[in-house]
C-alpha cells in the first residue's frame, strides 16, 4: 500500500499511486479532517465527519432498495451535496455510477438509461417528469428524489422516494464489499462519437485515483491540505469536475464550494464571501470575469491555482485574470476515456502559452501517423495523439468494435491531430473527429444534423463549430431547404430547442443552394467551416 500523503512527499520519475478504491480515499482524507468543512452549499456547510456520516446513510438506504455490487445507479443533479453523498454511497457498494447530464432531453435520456440500465436513479425533483416519460423504456426500479430549497415535494408515486425517506428509512451500516480497484468499474462516462452514437466510458477505481494523484504530483507544491477551498461550479456529471473539482479537492481534504451552474454575479458574491483559492474552470468562466468591470472589488486575488481544459484558452484570456488575480491557470488536456486528465503546463516550471503542456506522471503520449497509427513521428510533425497510462479507460460500456478501434495495445487512440515539440510540449493542432466544444460542452454535428434532418422543410443539414469570443466555439448549421420552402433561422432554432440541450442547440444559421460533397457524396465540413 502506497502511502495515503502521497502529495505530500517528494515524488521520484518511477511515479506511484495509492491502489485504493474512491471510497477509500474519502475515508482516508475523513478520518484525518474530521472536523473540517467537507462541502459548502449556499447557507450549509457539512464536515467531512458529516458527510461520511450521510455518505454511510445512504448507501443504507441504496442497499435497502436492492442496490448490489455491479448494479448501475444514475445521477441527474446539478452541482449540490446530494451529488457528493450519492456519488460515494453508490461506489461504497461496488455499484456503478452512471453519469446523467441534467440537461438532457427525452430521447438523449433515454438512449442513456436504456443503454447502461441503472437500477436506481438519484435525480433532481424538477426533472423528474423526465425520467417518468423515459420510465418504461428502461429497467429502472426506483427513484430517489432530490430537491433544494427545502424538501421534495413530489408524492403519489410509489417509484419515486424523497431522499429524506432514503436517509430517514436507513438502518444500520451498509454492508461491506470488497472492491477491486484495477478491475472494478466505478463510472460510467458518457462520451459521443463520429457516429452520434453516445458511448459510456468504464472508468475504474483506479483510473480514477490514480487520476487525482497524478495531478496533485503535477502541483504538489502548490498544495496546502486541509486548506484549500475549491470553487466548484463545473458541472459534475461532467468528467473534468468530477476529477479535478470534486475528487482532488475531497483528497486534500479541500471546502468544496459548490454552485449549480455559472452565474457571473453569484459566482463573484461567492468569491467575495467564500474567499477561495482555488477555481477548476473552463475559457468562457475566466472570460466572464475578466470582463466584469468590477471583478477586483470581489477578493478575486484569493484564488492562487486555476486548472483550464475542455477548450483552448486565449492568450489574453489567461493574461488578464493572471494579472487579475495573481493566480496560476494551468492549462491541459484531456477525454473522458481517460478519467480525464493526460497533459498540463506544470506548476511552478515553464508553461507555453497556447500548448496543452506535458505529460502527466506516469503517463506516456507519442505523435503517430494518422494513416495506420503505427508510426511515430518526429517533433514538429503533425498526427494523431496516442496516450498510456493508469488513467486510461477499461474500454467502452458493451461495445467491443468500438473498444477495439480506440485501445491498441495499451494505447488511447485520442482522435485528436497534435505536434510535440523538442522541450516534450504538445499543442492540440485540429479535430479527427468533427467535435464541437462550446462553453466546455462536447457537441457532435451528427446528433445535431439528425435533428435538422426531421424538419419538414429540410433537405440536407451539415453542423460545424465556428470560433466564438465567449463560449470557444459555438454551433452554426448549414441548411438546404426542400423545394418551395422558405425558413428563417428563429424557426430553425426553435424546431432545435424542443427537441435537444440547450447547448448543442445552433446558435448561427446559414441557407444555401447546395453544401460542398466529395465526389462519393460525403459533405466537406472543412469547407463549410473554411468558408463562413
Amino acid at each position: 500500500m502506497v502511502n495515503l500523503k502521497i502529495w505530500g512527499e517528494r515524488m521520484t520519475a518511477s511515479f506511484s499511486f495509492p491502489e485504493i478504491s474512491l471510497p477509500a480515499m474519502l475515508r482516508a482524507t475523513a478520518e484525518r479532517f474530521p472536523d473540517r468543512p467537507a462541502v459548502s452549499f449556499y447557507h450549509v456547510t457539512l464536515t467531512y465527519g458529516q458527510v461520511m456520516g450521510m455518505v454511510k446513510r445512504a448507501a443504507a438506504g441504496l442497499a435497502a432498495l436492492g442496490v448490489q455490487k455491479g448494479d448501475r445507479v444514475a445521477i441527474m443533479l446539478p452541482n449540490c451535496p446530494h451529488y457528493l453523498v450519492a456519488y460515494y454511497a453508490a461506489l461504497s457498494l461496488g455499484a456503478v455510477v452512471v453519469q446523467v447530464n441534467p440537461m438532457y432531453t427525452g430521447a438523449e435520456l433515454e438512449h442513456l438509461l436504456v443503454d447502461s440500465s441503472p437500477k436506481v436513479i438519484v435525480v433532481y425533483e424538477p426533472l423528474a417528469e423526465k425520467v417518468k416519460a423515459v420510465w418504461d423504456k428502461t429497467g429502472l426500479q426506483r427513484a430517489v428524489l432530490v430537491n433544494f430549497p427545502g424538501p421534495v415535494q413530489t408524492a403519489g408515486d410509489e417509484r419515486f422516494q424523497p431522499v429524506e425517506a432514503l436517509l430517514m428509512s436507513a438502518q444500520g451500516e451498509p454492508p461491506e464489499v470488497e472492491i477491486d480497484p484495477a478491475e472494478d468499474v466505478a463510472v460510467l462516462q458518457y462520451t459521443g462519437g463520429t457516429t452520434g452514437r453516445s458511448k459510456g466510458a468504464m472508468l475504474t477505481h483506479r483510473n480514477l485515483v490514480a487520476n487525482v494523484y497524478q495531478c496533485l504530483a503535477d502541483f504538489r507544491d502548490a498544495i496546502r491540505p486541509g486548506e484549500e477551498v475549491v470553487l466548484l461550479v463545473l458541472p459534475l456529471f461532467h468528467v473534468y469536475g468530477m476529477t479535478v473539482g470534486m475528487n482532488l479537492g475531497l483528497a486534500v481534504g479541500a471546502n468544496l464550494v459548490m454552485l449549480p451552474r455559472f452565474q457571473l454575479d453569484e459566482v463573484l458574491e461567492t468569491i467575495k464571501n467564500r474567499r477561495p483559492t482555488m477555481f477548476p474552470g473552463v475559457p468562457t468562466m475566466y472570460i466572464a470575469v475578466n470582463s466584469h468591470p468590477k471583478a477586483q472589488e470581489y477578493g478575486i486575488d484569493s484564488i492562487r491555482l486555476c486548472n483550464s481544459g475542455s477548450a483552448p484558452l486565449p492568450v489574453e484570456v489567461l493574461k488578464t485574470f493572471e494579472a487579475k488575480t495573481g493566480a496560476q491557470i494551468l492549462e491541459g488536456y484531456g477525454l473522458s476515456e481517460a478519467s480525464p486528465v493526460t497533459h498540463t503546463n506544470p506548476y511552478g516550471g515553464p508553461r507555453k502559452v497556447g500548448s496543452i503542456g506535458k505529460v502527466l506522471p506516469g503517463t506516456e503520449a507519442r505523435i503517430v501517423d494518422t494513416a495506420t497509427g503505427t508510426k511515430e513521428l518526429p517533433p514538429g510533425e503533425a498526427g494523431e495523439l496516442v496516450v498510456r497510462g493508469p488513467q486510461v479507460m477499461k474500454g467502452y460500456w458493451n461495445m467491443p468494435e468500438e473498444t477495439a478501434q480506440v485501445l491498441r495495445d495499451g494505447w488511447l487512440y485520442t482522435g485528436d491531430i497534435a505536434t510535440r515539440d523538442e522541450d516534450g510540449y504538445y499543442y492540440i493542432v485540429d479535430r479527427k473527429k468533427d467535435l464541437i466544444i462550446a462553453s466546455g460542452f462536447n457537441v457532435y454535428p451528427r446528433e445535431v444534423e439528425e435533428v435538422l434532418y426531421t424538419h419538414p422543410g429540410v433537405q440536407e443539414a451539415a453542423v460545424v463549430g465556428v470560433p466564438d469570443p465567449y463560449r470557444g466555439e459555438t454551433v452554426k448549421a448549414f441548411i438546404v431547404c426542400k423545394p418551395g420552402v422558405t425558413l428563417t433561422q428563429e424557426e430553425v432554432v426553435q424546431f432545435c430547442r424542443e427537441r435537444m440541450a440547450a447547448f448543442k442547440v445552433p446558435t448561427q444559421v446559414e441557407f444555401r443552394d447546395e453544401l460542398p460533397k466529395t465526389m462519393v457524396g460525403k459533405v466537406l465540413r472543412r469547407a463549410l467551416r473554411e468558408s463562413r
